[in-house]
């Protein structure tokens, strides 16, 4: 037998066979969300369920992480000559499944905009655009939950700056996933508490960079809203089932020739636009974070060189599956703005020194172009900064 035939005939029957299921029972009704949350959940904790035994945190440790993230904050002041105007003290130890559902909660908060967006395009819309819209949930909720599975058994911190959120903020939230950070000591047999010390820089970086300067966050959320409406007019127009996905494959079709990167097949040039923005942003943000630690962890861990060392060889050892996944997702482009992001902070500083340099924390306009984190002397002539 054909297999790729049989495969074929199976989609097309399965296809119409669910959509006379969904015709029977949706004549009217709430259209179907983007993403369903609780089973994202279910597939991220069923792929770090394994894991679970390895969790276990000692006693003791949340507070040895509050002290590490205190300690920082004294030191990377001291380099940047700046002050937070608030102490950060929302930092959390985690688990797996404790990471999980505090950015499932997150997640949630970021996607409502689109949320919203979806709903109204698609409520009166025709059944077989709901039905469309199921078959993209059930795609939608298990990439998100592969990703946060994936995510869960690897990220070691994170500084959450609660984006989009409604709730007044004062300050962000540190989190220090502790199984992954054991994991990778054990693996890298590093020293633990400098290890510790090392990532507590890192984050902490992080909060220096949006609670030192309030306006990023507005900045980040204003390029967010700005996507999210460009977004929503986008439900709107492909909300018509089959048609909708000739037009968004017309799109790709046109931006094939001139595309870097394949979240960007499916943009409008508009979306591009804001898309390529936040990738300056975040390559600086990453950059500036590892750029700090670096100097500071330097003078203060004996053993940096050497973490740094079977750190960036780590990375570069992954096996095909992990390279594979991450590019697949996406995660790649993260990783590529750790490195396009140190080189152009560390290539300003040489030049004109951190004081100088962190006018780039002025306003919007000074902050960095995508083609100026590529050339970073480009950033020196329009600003004049130095």
């Amino acid at each position: 037998m054909d297999l790729t035939r049989a495969a074929m005939r199976g989609l097309v029957l399965g296809t119409v066979a669910g959509f006379l299921y969904v015709a029977s029972r949706r004549t009217v009704g709430e259209p179907p969300r983007l993403i369903q949350w609780d089973r994202a959940r279910a597939i991220a904790r069923g792929m770090v369920r394994r894991d679970q035994g390895a969790a276990v945190i000692a006693m003791g440790t949340a507070d040895e992480y509050r002290a590490m993230v205190r300690r920082s904050e004294d030191v990377i002041g001291q380099y940047l000559n700046q002050t937070l105007p608030l102490p950060l003290s929302n930092v959390e130890t985690f688990d797996r499944f404790q990471w999980i559902d505090a950015n499932i909660s997150s997640f949630q908060k970021l996607f409502e905009p689109l949320e919203s967006m979806n709903r109204d395009a698609l409520r009166n819309a025709t059944i077989g655009t709901h039905f469309f819209g199921e078959i993209n949930q059930v795609v939608l909720s298990g990439q998100l939950g592969l990703l946060l599975g994936y995510l869960a058994r690897r990220v070691l911190g994170q500084y959450d700056t609660a984006l989009l959120g409604k709730e007044p903020v004062t300050t962000g939230r540190l989190y220090f996933v502790e199984p992954n950070i054991a994991t990778s000591e054990q693996r890298l047999r590093l020293d633990g508490r400098q290890f510790r010390m090392w990532i507590a820089l890192h984050e902490t970086t992080h909060a220096y960079e949006f609670e030192a300067h309030p306006w990023l966050r507005d900045y980040m959320n204003d390029l967010l809203g700005q996507y999210f409406d460009s977004v929503g007019r986008d439900l709107g127009r492909f909300a018509v089932g089959p048609g909708g996905m000739a037009g968004i494959a017309q799109r790709v079709w046109q931006n094939l020739p001139r595309t870097q990167t394949a979240i960007e097949l499916f943009m409008t040039d508009e979306q591009k636009d804001i898309f390529q923005k936040l990738q300056a942003l975040m390559c600086l943000l990453e950059g500036y974070s590892n750029h700090v630690m670096d100097v500071v962890g330097e003078g203060l861990l004996d053993t940096y060189p050497l973490m740094k060392k079977r750190f960036e060889a780590r990375n570069e050892q992954r096996p095909f599956g992990d390279r594979l996944f991450t590019r697949l997702t996406g995660l790649d482009l993260k990783m590529e703005q750790y490195r396009l992001g140190e080189r152009f902070v560390n290539s300003l500083v040489r030049q004109v020194g951190i004081d100088c340099f962190n006018r780039i924390w002025e306003g919007p306009s000074n902050l960095p172009t995508l083609a100026e984190i590529y050339e970073p002397e480009r950033w020196l002539s329009r600003t004049g900064v130095g």
